[in-house]
C-alpha cells in the first residue's frame, strides 16, 4: 500500500516493476464475466472487474507479479482471506527506472495472554506447543504457517515476512502456566510454527527467556529450527541433555546455496545447519535433521544426499514432510515458482496434486505430513531405505517428565528462615 499511494502522490501512473495495488470489493466479483481483465489502474481511478474471487486469486499468482525483494521470500502481499477487499497487482506497462528500497522489518511487541498451545491432533508426536514470535524473518516462501497472519489482518505474504509480533511477556506466563495446580508436565514442542530462532530473536531474547524457566522447572523440550544461533543457548540446552530434557531438530532443505537463498532468503546456509548439527552433536544435545519441506522436482533427488551429510555431521535421527500449501500458501508458491522455475510449474504442481488426490493441499489427518498416491509412496520408501542405511532409524528415547519442579518450588522453604 505504500508503494501505491506514493505513487499517486507524485502524480506518477505505477510502473511494472512496481506494480500497484488495487482494492476492489469482494462482493462485487462474484458472478461476473473474466473476459475484462481484473481491476486497472486508469487515470487515477481504479477499475472493478466482476471476476470470481478464484479466478482473481488464480491471474494475481500467476499473472503480473511484485518485484523480487532482496531477502524476502514471497514476491507479493495477498489479501488475507477474512478481509472484505481483494487487492491485485496491475502492471500498466511503463518502464520507469524507479526502484523502492527494500522491506524494513518492524516487530510489535505484544502482551501474550497465554503462552502454551494444546492440540489433539493424531498424526503429531506433541500436544502441546509455544509459539515465541507470530510471523517469521526467515521468508521461506513455503512455510505453511503464513495463513496465520490473516487472523491479524495482515498478508500472508511479503506482511508474514515484515510485520512480526514478539511475545515479550512470554517467561512470565510460561511461568504462571507451569505453576497451575494439576499441571501435568509433557514435551513442549517449540519451532514447530514459526522459528524460535529467527533473526529477531538475537535482539528479542524471547526464547532465551523461556528457555531458562524450562531449565529452572526441568521441563522437556522439543526444538524444531533451521538457524544457526540455537549454538548461542549451548550453555542451557548441554545441562539440559545430560538431563534427558532437550531434543533439537534441524532443518535442511538442500545443499545447494543458490535454491536455499531463493526459498529460504533469511535463514542460514545449508553449510551453516550442518555445522550446528556438528556443534549440537559434540555437546551431547540429541539432534536429528528434517528433510522438510521435499518439493516435486525441486529438492526431492537430494534426499538420500542430506541425510548423508547430516549423519556424518552426528545427526542420530531423522524426520521428514512432503511440501504443504494451505490456503493462501498455494498461490503464493505459484508465483514464487513462476518467478524462478517457470520450465517446472505444471510438472510440480502436477506432482503435487498426484500426492494430494487430486487437490493441491490435502490437511486430512494422517496424509497432511507425507501425502498419498504413487509419488508419495516413492518418497516415503526413499527416505526409509536411505535412514536405515545410515543408522537413522534407531529407537527414539522420550524425554523425561520426572523430573519437573513447578516453578518457586526450591524457594518454598526458604521462606520458613
Amino acid at each position: 500500500m505504500k508503494e501505491a499511494r506514493w505513487y499517486r502522490e507524485n502524480g506518477k501512473t505505477m510502473t511494472a516493476k512496481s506494480p500497484a495495488r488495487i482494492a476492489a470489493p469482494r462482493s462485487t466479483r462474484k458472478g461476473g464475466s473474466a473476459a475484462c481483465g481484473g481491476a486497472k489502474l486508469e487515470e487515477g481511478r481504479a477499475k472493478v472487474c466482476k471476476t470470481a474471487p478464484a479466478l482473481v486469486r488464480a491471474e494475481t499468482a500467476l499473472g503480473a507479479r511484485g518485484p523480487q525483494m532482496r531477502g524476502r521470500g514471497a514476491l507479493s502481499d495477498a489479501t488475507p482471506r477474512f478481509e472484505n477487499e481483494i487487492r491485485s497487482h496491475e502492471a500498466d506497462g511503463w518502464d520507469l527506472p524507479e526502484e523502492f528500497p527494500p522491506l524494513r522489518t518492524q516487530v510489535t511487541q505484544e502482551k501474550a495472554k497465554t503462552i502454551i498451545t494444546q492440540n489433539n491432533s493424531p498424526d503429531i508426536s506433541f500436544d502441546r506447543s509455544i509459539n515465541p514470535y507470530r510471523g517469521c524473518e526467515h521468508g521461506c516462501v513455503y512455510c505453511y504457517a503464513r495463513p496465520t497472519h490473516a487472523f491479524l489482518g495482515l498478508s500472508p505474504g511479503l506482511d508474514f515476512e515484515t510485520k512480526l509480533f514478539a511475545k515479550a511477556n512470554a517467561a512470565a506466563v510460561l511461568e504462571r502456566e507451569l505453576s497451575a495446580p494439576g499441571y501435568v508436565p509433557k514435551t513442549i514442542a517449540i519451532g514447530t510454527n514459526t522459528d524460535p530462532y529467527q533473526p529477531i530473536e538475537r535482539r528479542e531474547r524471547v526464547m532465551r527467556g523461556i528457555l531458562e524457566v524450562l531449565v529452572r522447572t526441568n521441563h522437556p523440550v522439543g526444538i524444531v529450527t533451521k538457524s544457526a544461533l540455537i549454538l548461542r543457548d549451548l550453555d542451557l540446552l548441554a545441562p539440559m541433555a545430560e538431563k534427558g530434557l532437550v531434543k533439537v531438530a534441524i532443518s535442511v532443505t538442500t545443499l545447494d546455496p543458490s535454491l536455499a537463498r531463493k526459498m529460504e532468503p533469511r535463514a542460514a546456509t545449508p553449510l551453516r545447519r550442518l555445522e550446528t548439527v556438528r556443534q549440537l552433536a559434540e555437546a551431547k544435545i540429541p539432534t536429528a535433521v528434517m528433510v522438510a519441506p521435499i518439493i516435486p522436482a525441486i529438492n526431492d533427488a537430494e534426499i538420500e544426499a542430506i541425510l548423508a551429510r547430516a549423519q556424518a555431521m552426528g545427526a542420530s535421527e531423522a524426520g521428514y514432510v512432503l511440501l504443504r500449501l494451505p490456503l493462501e500458501v498455494s498461490d503464493l508458491f505459484i508465483e514464487w515458482l513462476q518467478a524462478h522455475f517457470p520450465e517446472k510449474l505444471q510438472h510440480v504442481m502436477s506432482l503435487m496434486r498426484s500426492a494430494r488426490g487430486g487437490k493441491l493441499y490435502d490437511p486430512r489427518f494422517g496424509t497432511r505430513m507425507a501425502g498419498s498416491g504413487p509419488y508419495a509412496w516413492m518418497l516415503g520408501r526413499r527416505f526409509e531405505a536411505a535412514a536405515k542405511r545410515l543408522g537413522l532409524t534407531r529407537s527414539r528415547v522420550p524425554l523425561r517428565c520426572d523430573l519437573f519442579r513447578p516453578p518457586g518450588q526450591s524457594g518454598e522453604q526458604l521462606q520458613l528462615f
